[in-house]
């Protein structure tokens, strides 16, 4: 799979998908599926993140609510930048709103996504140059590591993730959920080394595009 037109076929696949509601791994979606998932066959920056939460299962649109605005300043970009299809890929581990937990916490992405879907998707899109890898789940597939490492080891030790890796490279990141703000402030090296060399990245590739 190589162009633009392949690629608009498999998200034609992927928005009918109704494997988590007639043939679910464990507990089936609680409500219709409603895949959120914006891949690219020209943005050289891929945005790994988590699943949808209840206002983008709402909207339809990725990073439509505060952690949102707060992805946008982490990587120093506009929404009109952020949401150009050209400049940024958005696919989620899990691309429907998975539902939520007994304390109100959105539960973990679908299993049934990364291992029908991800594959062909990342074979769709060989341009990409960069992965924002964001939280576990994702770190674990485009790590390659055989389970989720603690989030803090492996946000910390992104100098070695990124030497390490190529074709893409990968950035691990923190969820810009408000639940980790705690954890932003108990770790100032992620706002004063980590955010100036992703800032850093993200503008040299959009400017690459805007050179063309």
């Amino acid at each position: 799979m190589t162009n633009a037109a392949d690629l608009g076929r498999l998200v034609a696949e992927i928005k009918a998908c109704r494997t988590c509601v007639e043939r679910p791994s464990g507990k089936a979606l609680p409500h219709e599926p409603r895949p959120v998932v914006v891949p690219s066959a020209t943005a050289r920056i891929l945005i790994a993140g988590q699943a949808p939460g209840t206002k983008v299962h709402l909207s339809g649109a990725p990073f439509t609510d505060a952690s949102g605005d707060r992805l946008r300043n982490w990587l120093g970009v506009t929404p009109e930048e952020f949401y150009d299809p050209s400049r940024f890929a958005i696919v989620p581990m899990g691309f429907c709103f998975p539902g939520q937990d007994a304390k109100g916490g959105d539960l973990p992405p679908r299993r049934e996504c990364a291992p029908a879907w991800r594959g062909r998707l990342m074979a769709g899109m060989p341009q990409v140059e960069l992965v924002l890898a964001i939280g576990q789940y994702a770190q674990r597939w485009h790590m390659g590591t055989a389970r989720a490492h603690p989030l803090t080891e492996t946000v910390a030790d992104w100098r070695s993730v990124w030497a390490q890796s190529s074709a893409p490279h990968v950035l691990p990141l923190p969820h810009p959920s408000w639940r980790n703000t705690g954890w932003i402030k108990r770790n100032p090296w992620f706002e004063m080394e980590l955010l100036p060399f992703l800032r850093a990245e993200i503008r040299h590739r959009l400017g690459q595009i805007e050179r063309k």
